[in-house]
């Protein structure tokens, strides 16, 4: 494997889907409420996907330096912990797209709209997107990762739910219309909660050794309990937030998306280690579809 093939892998583009569920999201329903400049639109995708590369390429990183990657490891091998790049060069990757993703959020905030970095408003989500940076190194890097303290599910919440809707829909609105947003947001983070989770029973027993999840503490049985819970609680976000805001059937447009949510479970239940692995596209893809519809379906009216 080439260096430039290794440093793709270790990009993980199968969960930028993810990434891109909140913010996408959030922009179907800023667009059913106000108009919405493309540029606006264009750097908040750029953003949310420089983000997760470097929560991606810093996780691996972090892993490998705590000896958390070994060859028992139950999912796939990537750039680094294949042995293809070094720590060194791990290490520039990660600088580089920190910059990347800093210069990205200030055009972005830029170009909001509200239009400003020196106003209250673009002060505070130069706040939050530095903050987000942190975070997106922290979850495995550092002297006290919070990924490694069964922290990542309330991290991934926060930063996957809550910011990216909640703050894509600000960005591209300029206000946020009330507590009714905290629903969708609600839904995307639970969801992504789901997949870290899914992710962790998968690797419990390697993980076991240098780090604590959820998943670890609550052991094989709960852990998929909290995983349905997880999936389920999404959706109920979803479909009461559609019914205190219904104007149309098309509202429920995500309702298809279920018999993909159903599939993911039973490959939860009925897999162990490393077949659980197909468990996690579907569920990102799942969750970025569902995002996709339940946005459609309010922006419909309009077009």
């Amino acid at each position: 494997m080439s260096k430039v093939k290794a440093i793709i892998k270790s990009f993980r583009l199968r969960t930028l889907p993810l990434s891109l569920a909140g913010i996408v999201l959030g922009i179907f329903l800023a667009c059913a409420d106000y108009r919405v400049k493309p540029v606006s639109i264009i750097f908040l995708v750029l953003t949310a996907v420089l983000l997760q590369i470097l929560a991606n390429l810093s996780n691996e990183l972090g892993d490998v330096l705590k000896g958390t990657d070994t060859a028992r490891r139950q999912g796939p091998q990537y750039g680094l912990n294949s042995g293809v790049l070094s720590i060194s060069q791990m290490k520039t990757l990660v600088l580089v797209f920190a910059g990347l993703s800093f210069v990205s959020g200030l055009l972005m905030i830029r170009f909001s709209a509200f239009g400003s970095l020196f106003s209250l408003e673009g002060l505070c989500f130069i706040m939050l997107l530095v903050s987000a940076i942190g975070s997106a190194m922290r979850y495995t890097l550092g002297r006290n990762p919070y990924g490694y303290r069964a922290l990542g599910d309330i991290y991934v919440f926060l930063f996957f739910g809550l910011a990216t809707v909640i703050g894509g829909y600000f960005l591209c609105a300029g206000e946020v219309a009330d507590f009714k947003m905290l629903l969708p947001a609600g839904t995307i983070g639970l969801f992504s909660v789901g997949v870290l989770n899914v992710n962790n029973i998968r690797d419990a027993k390697t993980d076991s050794a240098t780090r604590v999840t959820i998943a670890i503490l609550m052991g094989p049985f709960w852990s998929r309990v909290y995983q349905t819970a997880l999936i389920l609680g999404g959706w109920a976000c979803a479909i009461v937030y559609c019914c205190l805001r219904m104007t149309d059937i098309w509202n429920y447009l995500f309702v298809i998306t279920a018999p993909l949510f159903i599939a993911h479970l039973v490959i939860v239940w009925k897999k162990q280690d490393k077949a659980l692995d197909p468990a996690l596209p579907i569920l990102v893809m799942s969750s970025f579809l569902f995002a996709i519809l339940m946005g459609f379906g309010f922006v419909r009216f309009l077009l």
